[in-house]
This record gives structure tokens, sequence and C-alpha cells, in this order.
């Protein structure tokens, strides 16, 4: 899985586009991220910045933008509606795909330390990355804003937590930076079969994490109760995490549920959709679909479709377009307009969709490529495809097992079988473009040049790691494709008898597919010069192929019997 954070810095200045696009011109050059949105604002003379890629890209990033705004932004002269205290007030790390909560703040930790020490801006840690529970509120860390900063860089409860010292011309100009971590936020609004704001702030209050005051008498216009310290007594929700209110949409002529889901963990985007329905239908009303507002991560749109699918008692072992087109119509993601999950889902968003992949082709064209006259494509790519059509056909029987008049008890059984199939053939389709990848490596190196002795030192050790990395990759594909044996052993003795010549030949694919990657770890191995390791490697592939060859014949003579 590819490792991605979000960076959502707000940069002091939202007026002056001359400025902004010094500062996000940093973002739009930097390696491994992508800018994702630019959103400057008028009145709080703030400019919203969403970018996203890498940890240690985007980390980078956020760093060089941090400085450069220090460096345009003087805030002696800074005036706007927003609460603000630095050039960039406030920086926070979001996971999005592969990286935790906690990750992210200890990458915050590491960054706020290095704007502090290297660009001379001091920085509070809030939200995850706060060193203090009082500071996980970025209120708390922004009191007084940038007019209390001299008081507070001193102050032995005020100072931040990277760069205190009493405040001088560098701090005076940039003020200070709130780094944080947070889990990723789902704005996303749910439409109404109704126009009654009163209805739809009633089914908000049923379900946000506050909840609703409990009131004296009539449970609408009663008088709210207080507790002894004089504050409101509230009736919770039914969801964590979760903030919401109604209100009516003129361009829709409806009313809906607005919520913005604040930790996705605690409360999936699909648990929020079906206890609105509940709590909608409870009072009559029906939910017709739902709203995203901005961005989301993938992950929870194939949980929603997993989760719709499990419902149905169907299998989840499916391609993942499958997954998402089931959780799009099942929330009513197209209620209003379109979705296009390219245009609203991170990870669809940030791919490169100039990069000529193997995998993205027809089978036509991939035939057509292999066929020519360029020496890659080539046996180890060819292999890895194999081992994922073995992968495929496996996972084809536990699927139609699953949906198997009169097997319906067995679903789920055949679900997590379709699912292992997925996840082995996922990799082996990464690992089609991953093994031409390293012949491009190894051409790479031998067109370095070598005309110094350095030149030739670096070009002979470019093409020796480039050699290992090219017998290490048909070695990781033919431990992925003898994964495969497992999945069709158990679809030839358990699964829909009528396919058991399709398991079968998933397994005549995995053979080859071992049997093909094995070749190509020993010509590139025979290459390496060191020659424990090229052993040590071909030792490990001569005995996958002789495990590859058994299960290939155990597995075929019992299809035999079942044909």
């Amino acid at each position: 899985m590819n490792r991605l954070i979000e960076c959502v810095p707000n940069f002091s200045e939202g007026r002056n586009m001359e400025v902004i696009n010094k500062i996000t011109d940093v973002i739009r050059q930097a390696k491994g991220v992508k800018l994702l949105d630019v959103d400057p604002g008028e009145a709080t003379n703030r400019t919203v910045v969403t970018f996203v890629g890498t940890p240690e890209a985007v980390v980078e990033t956020a760093f060089q933008a941090v400085k450069r705004a220090g460096e345009l932004i003087d805030m002696r002269q800074h005036h706007g509606a927003h609460p603000r205290m630095g050039a960039t007030d406030v920086c926070p790390l979001v996971p999005v795909a592969g990286v935790t909560l906690e990750e992210c703040a200890a990458l915050a930790r590491e960054l706020a330390e290095r704007i502090a020490t290297e660009a001379g801006i001091p920085c509070y840690c809030y939200e995850a990355a706060a060193f203090t529970p009082e500071r996980r509120n970025l209120a708390v860390c922004r009191q007084g804003e940038y007019e209390a900063l001299a008081e507070k860089l001193v102050s032995e409860n005020g100072k931040p937590d990277f760069g205190a010292r009493p405040i001088d011309e560098r701090v005076a100009r940039t003020g200070c930076t709130a780094v944080g971590a947070r889990d990723f936020l789902i704005a996303t609004n749910f439409n109404l079969n109704t126009t009654s704001t009163r209805r739809a702030n009633a089914i908000a209050f049923d379900v946000r994490e506050k909840g609703r005051p409990v009131r004296e008498g009539n449970p609408i216009t009663g008088k709210p109760l207080k507790d002894e310290n004089g504050n409101t007594i509230m009736k919770p929700g039914t969801l964590k995490g979760t903030k919401a209110i109604g209100w009516y949409i003129d361009e829709y002529k409806i009313a809906q549920v607005s919520m913005n889901i604040t930790d996705i963990n605690a409360t999936p985007l699909h648990v929020a959709f079906d206890e609105v329905c509940r709590c909608a239908q409870n009072r009559g009303i029906r939910v017709t679909g739902t709203e995203i507002v901005g961005l989301l991560p993938k992950r929870c749109l194939i949980d929603a479709g997993k989760y719709f699918l499990e419902k149905q008692h169907r299998s989840t072992g499916i391609p993942e377009n499958d997954i998402i087109n089931i959780a799009i119509h099942s929330l009513g993601l197209d209620d209003l307009k379109p979705f296009d999950p390219k245009e609203k889902v991170i990870e669809y968003m940030i791919e490169d969709n100039a990069a000529n992949r193997l995998v993205d082709l027809t089978v036509t064209g991939f035939a057509e490529e292999t066929s020519r006259e360029s020496p890659a494509p080539g046996g180890g790519t060819i292999s890895a495809y194999m081992g994922a059509l073995g992968a495929a056909l496996g996972t084809m029987v536990a699927n139609l097992s699953s949906h198997k008049p009169g097997w319906d008890e067995r679903w789920q059984e055949f679900s997590v079988w379709a699912d292992k199939g997925q996840a082995i053939c996922k990799e082996l389709l990464h690992l089609v473009d991953e093994d031409t990848e390293a012949f491009n490596r190894i051409m790479a190196a031998f067109g370095m040049p070598k005309k110094t002795d350095e030149e030739k030192e670096a070009r002979s050790a470019a093409i020796q790691a480039a050699t290992l990395y090219a017998a290490q990759v048909p070695l990781r594909t033919m431990k992925e494709s003898f994964k495969v044996f497992e999945l069709c052993r158990a679809m030839v003795l358990e699964g829909n008898p009528n396919s058991v010549s399709d398991a079968g030949v998933g397994v005549l694919a995995a053979r080859a597919a071992v049997l093909g990657a094995g070749m190509n770890v020993k010509i590139n191995a025979g290459s390496l010069k060191d020659r424990a390791t090229a052993d040590a490697l071909i030792a490990e592939a001569n005995e996958l192929i002789a495990k590859a060859n058994a299960e290939e014949a155990d597995i075929t003579a019992i299809v035999e019997t079942k044909l």
C-alpha cells in the first residue's frame, strides 16, 4: 500500500495573489507531492492550502513552504477576520493511507523542531502532536493571537514547544506556527426528502456527539436545565466524533443534515449514513442521498462498499472499482449530481495519469507491446502477469461459490478466500510494472558516464545495485505466485464443482509464473559480483520451483478426479 499523508497549512495572506503564488509555487514544484487546492479568503486574509504525498516528501515540502511564508509575510502588517498568530498559522499533518495518526504526530513534532531550528520560527505542537493535554486544543496554543506573543514567548506556561526566546526582529515578522496531527475530517451533507430545517436540525441533534440540551417540560420549548456550575446539561447524540446541524439549501430545494465527521475511525461514513437514515425514519423522513464536500480517502468508500456487500451476504473479494460503485449507489452519492471518484478520492487525484503502465494496456496492447523488438517487457513481467491471472481464476471460483444457490450459509467462507485472492492479484499486477522498471534501472546504470575513475566506480556500483534489484523483484513474484496454490487448492476441494477446471488452470498459471520468474532470478543473479548473495537468491528460487512443481502435480491430479 502507498503511504500517503495530507498537509493543510493555513497562511496568513488571502489578498495578495503574488505572495500566495510564490508560496504555493514551492509546493507545485516539489517532488513526491501534489497540490490539490488553494483557497484564499479576502475577509479572513488567510489562504488554506491542501497537498498530499509520501510522508517524507510532504514533511520536506511543508518545511520549505513554511520557511517561504516566513520570508514573504510580515505579521506586523497583518489584519484579518480569522484568529492567527503566524505567517503560517497552522500546519496539520493528516493520515490518508498506510500511515497512522501516531506516526503523523511524530512527524509533526520533528517538523516543528526543524522549523524552529532551521527557519527560526517558534512552534507549538497541537492536537495529536501535543506534548500536554491542554495543547491538544488549538485555541489554547493560539490564545491571545499574534498580539500576545511578546508576553507568551517568555512565560512558563505560554512559551512554544520549540524555539522559545524573547521576541526579536525575526519572530516579530514571522510570528509563531502551530504544527499538529489530526485525523482526516469528512465534510458531508445527508439529503432529506423534506424542506423542514427544524426537522433536519432534530435529526442532527439526534446523532451529533454533542447532542441536544435537556429541557424542563417540553423537550423543544422547555427551559434548558443547568448543572451546578451553570452549564447547560446535554443529552449526547449517537455518533462519536461528529458535529452536525440542519439547514435548507435553496439550490436543491431540500433540507440537509450537514455533518463534519472528525473521527472517521470512531464513526466511518457508512455508519453515519445508516444512523442518520434510522433517525430520519423515526421522524417520518427519508435520506435520499449523500453529498461529499471536498475530498475523502479511498478507504472510506472501500469500507462502505464492503459494509453494504456484507449486509447482503455477498463476497467482498471483488475488484476495487466494483466495491466503490456499490458504495456510490448505497450511499446515494450521485443523488444531486454525478459523483466521479477521480475528482473526489485523494488517491485517485494524485495518480500519475501520464505514466505508461503496462497494466493499463488492453489485452491486445499488452501482447503487442511484448512482441516488439525492445527487451522489456520480458519474461519476468509476463511471469508476474501469469501469476495474477492464476490468482484471478482462483478468486473467480471463490466468488462463484459464494453466490451459488443453496450455499448461502457459506458466503463468508468464500468471501474470505476471494479477499485473499484479490490481494495476491493486486500485488502481482504491481510486480508486472515493477519487473520492467527493474530492467530499466539496469539500462540507466549502463548509460552512466565512465570517463574518469570516479565515474567508472560509480557506474559499476550502480550496475550491481540495479542487477541485485532485478533479481529480487522476480523472487518477490515467485513468492507471491506461490500463494496462488493455496487459494486454488481450496477452490478445487471446496469450491463450486462446476468451476473446478478454472481453478485447475489457475494452478497451471501459478506454476508457470513461479518457474518463469525463477529463470529471471537466476539470469540476473549470475551477473552479481557478490557470489554469496547470488547463491542465496538462486537457492531460494530453486526451493520455490521444487515446491511449485509438487503443488501443481498434486492439485492437478485432484482436478482430474473431479472432471
